[in-house]
């Protein structure tokens, strides 16, 4: 799979390929959710998106490595050394970290604005410091670097049907609700990290702070307090989900797919946590193997009708592109859907 996509995206320099088969391999290995929906875009514009998620990847696990051993001034020095391989690699094209070299030569293809990767690198280093948000507003404003400038990058490989400039707030709506699920979903083991990312104002209001979620880690009792900050956190989250919602009619027909296997994937994470009684202090909830299935069959569909009505729109008459209405959004196809073929079901599952 991974010669088809470097094929048919005329990457053909062995240096180059090689540095984006290890991004590849980063999304494949930390990014499962994500990879899953990757599989659903055209083959040619696979790489580019393993080349973005790769490097952010690559510099959050500086960022996060629980070796405890390692002093927070090694962490900054390699983040900074990251960065200034980051800014040659942008202005020279080259590099000798493969995962900057493919980021670079993917910025270049796509043409995407290298101030996305600036304020991404900002964030990062803000989680050396930083290690919680006072309010909404202070996360918020961190999110903008770790997660809306993901999703305006993304935006020039997807593709719009509409001015770029019209889909971007939708876009970096859709990356902050994704970073706000993982925080709610991780708050255990960003607690065991020493940072808590949801924020204060909002633990605030049901009565938790910082030593109370810390003694419910350790001890491994609930508290209703905490429970209701988490469900407040879950509906914050799910309104975030809703500014992004629009924005997927705006994408590139055949790159929507990808981009509403994602949305539906990682809502179920929401739906995971709520269904396992906003137990994640304790453990992490996880979406069925068998919902990730049916999300990415259900996928496998819309990409393959997209593909027939791109066909259609270029040989018989113009056919205006088709999307579920908002209230179909998060929920698997009908009993009643075609199943793909099962040894495909096997590979995406």
């Amino acid at each position: 799979m991974t010669v088809r996509e470097l094929d048919a995206a005329g990457i053909t320099e062995p240096v180059l390929r090689d540095a984006y088969t290890r991004c590849r391999r980063l999304n494949a290995r930390h990014g499962r959710t994500y990879f899953l929906a990757t599989r659903l875009l055209p083959v040619e514009r696979r790489p580019a998106v393993h080349a973005l998620y790769g490097f952010a990847r690559w510099a959050d696990d500086i960022v996060d490595d629980l070796d405890q051993d390692i002093p927070a001034r090694r962490r900054a020095a390699d983040l900074a050394r990251l960065h200034e391989d980051l800014e040659r690699g942008l202005r020279d094209g080259d590099s000798t970290e493969p995962v900057v070299l493919a980021l670079a030569d993917t910025a270049r293809r796509y043409d995407i604005d290298h101030r996305h990767f600036s304020d991404f690198m900002a964030s990062m280093r803000s989680d050396l410091e930083v290690t919680d948000y006072p309010t909404y507003d202070d996360l918020r404003a961190y999110m903008h670097g770790s997660a809306a400038v993901i999703g305006l990058q993304m935006l020039p490989i997807l593709g719009t049907v509409v001015p770029r400039e019209e889909a971007a707030p939708h876009a970096a709506a859709l990356g902050v609700a994704f970073q706000l699920t993982n925080f709610l979903r991780d708050v255990g083991e960003d607690l065991d990290r020493g940072r808590v990312y949801l924020p204060a104002d909002l633990l605030g209001a049901h009565g938790v702070d910082r030593e109370l979620l810390t003694w419910s880690r350790s001890t491994g009792r609930r508290d209703p307090r905490i429970t209701g900050a988490l469900k407040a956190a879950e509906d914050l989250t799910r309104g975030v989900y809703r500014e992004a919602a629009p924005g997927l009619a705006m994408l590139d027909p055949v790159a929507r797919p990808c981009i509403r296997t994602a949305f539906v994937l990682y809502g179920g994470i929401l739906d995971a946590v709520a269904d396992d009684g906003h137990s994640v202090l304790h453990r992490r909830a996880v979406v069925p193997r068998r919902r990730r299935a049916a999300v990415a069959v259900d996928g496998l569909v819309r990409l393959l009708a997209a593909r027939a009505g791109t066909r259609e729109r270029h040989t018989v008459r113009p056919v205006p592109p088709q999307l579920p209405p908002p209230a179909t959004l998060g929920r698997p196809a009908a009993a009643g859907a075609s199943p793909a073929p099962t040894s495909l079901q096997e590979e995406i599952a």
